[in-house]
């Protein structure tokens, strides 16, 4: 048997399976990223995200339909102007730019949309109440092809934490852990199913890396009822859910979330996934049987919690608001700022393997002989 004792996070799998109607039509966000050349540079519209819950504007089939193809459409370049804001460099691949504030200096995170996904991509945040672990945008500046949507910068993520760390102490594991809960029990008591949860989309907001928020609500799904059922099958693939990789139709989405928080959890305690092969079968396999082995030394309420979370029956795991009760997670409340001296330690770097890309391109290899049964 072959393994890797860490993944890389930088790309999302989908399996075959009937897309919600939401997406229907919506362009794929991994196109080329462009500015309005009808943006008025000093008079943007401007689009403040609502705080208050607010009921679910009708959609409208003008904002659902792809604009006509423009004459000329400049590319984003390292200085482009965007009212009061400059863009500055593009994250590698991504849609999302640094982009500094002029009049205050400030620097934010740009991320760029098109313009008829915007109904899809700002109903989460009207849907959601404000939360002080759940980032919203500062601002968001309409045009007519792309929406710009700046988020507060942050100083950096658990997935690269955790890389350095390699493992987290218990006190500090749990004082972050509970508010990456907190954030997922918030959005699902008011209807949101984050779907693509991992370790990458927690994101520090304080340069002493103890506070928390959940980056954006990117592939959020917008709940219309009590029913959860989710048909699109979207994970990341260590942290995709048994249930997922069944032959059933549909699936909880909330189970599905906090499956996955259940991997990110056992991952800041334990340096690496529960699940893990450079063979995306033998991975699949692994977590479709869901069995794993606890690291050595790891309390007893610690390994509670995790069994609670990483069960193959998605109906026995504990609900998100639940996991807030757990024991564990009322002790130790206040995390402490790692020193700089264990930071920079080389002995705490995650050792190498191979990443989720090569894990990619043989899931493709292997997907039209019965993969996922």
């Amino acid at each position: 048997m072959t393994g890797t004792p860490f993944f890389d996070e930088s790309f999302n799998w989908r399996m075959r399976a009937t897309p919600l109607a939401v997406s229907t039509g919506a362009p794929s966000r991994k196109k080329r990223l462009e500015l309005d050349d009808d943006l008025d540079p000093e008079c943007p519209t401007r689009k403040q995200a609502r705080s208050e819950p607010q009921p679910r504007p009708t959609p409208c089939p003008l904002l659902l339909s792809p604009p006509p193809a423009p004459t000329h459409t400049p590319a984003v370049t390292a200085t482009s102007r965007l009212g009061p804001y400059v863009l500055l460099e593009p994250e590698e691949g991504s849609r999302t730019y640094r982009a500094l504030h002029c009049p205050t200096g400030t620097e934010y995170i740009c991320k760029v949309y098109p313009a008829c996904e915007a109904l899809a991509v700002l109903e989460p945040y009207s849907r959601l109440p404000r939360h002080p672990h759940v980032a919203r945008p500062s601002e968001v500046l309409a045009g007519t092809r792309q929406l710009y949507a700046f988020f507060p910068r942050p100083h950096g993520d658990m997935h690269s934490l955790v890389r350095l760390r390699r493992r987290l102490p218990e006190p500090e594991a749990a004082a972050l852990f509970r508010q990456m809960a907190s954030a997922l029990a918030h959005c699902h008591q008011h209807g949101l199913v984050l779907r693509d949860l991992k370790l990458r989309r927690f994101v520090f907001s304080d340069r002493d890396r103890t506070k928390l928020m959940l980056e954006n609500l990117d592939d959020a799904c917008v709940l219309t009822g009590p029913d959860d059922s989710l048909w699109d099958k979207h994970a990341c693939p260590a942290y995709v859910g048994p249930e997922i990789l069944s032959s059933r139709a549909s699936y909880s989405g909330k189970a599905a979330d906090v499956w996955s928080l259940g991997v990110a959890l056992f991952t800041m305690l334990a340096g690496h996934y529960p699940f893990q092969d450079s063979e995306p079968v033998l991975l699949f396999g692994k977590i479709r049987r869901g069995a794993f082995a606890l690291p050595e030394g790891l309390s007893a309420p610690a390994r509670c919690l995790v069994r609670c979370l990483l069960r193959r029956e998605p109906a026995e795991r504990l609900t998100a608001p639940g996991i807030l009760l757990h024991p564990w997670l009322r002790q130790n409340a206040v995390p402490t700022a790692p020193s700089s001296s264990r930071l920079r330690e080389a002995d705490q770097v995650v050792p190498e393997g191979p990443g989720l890309e090569e894990a990619e391109e043989a899931e493709e290899a292997e997907r039209d002989v019965g993969l996922y049964g």
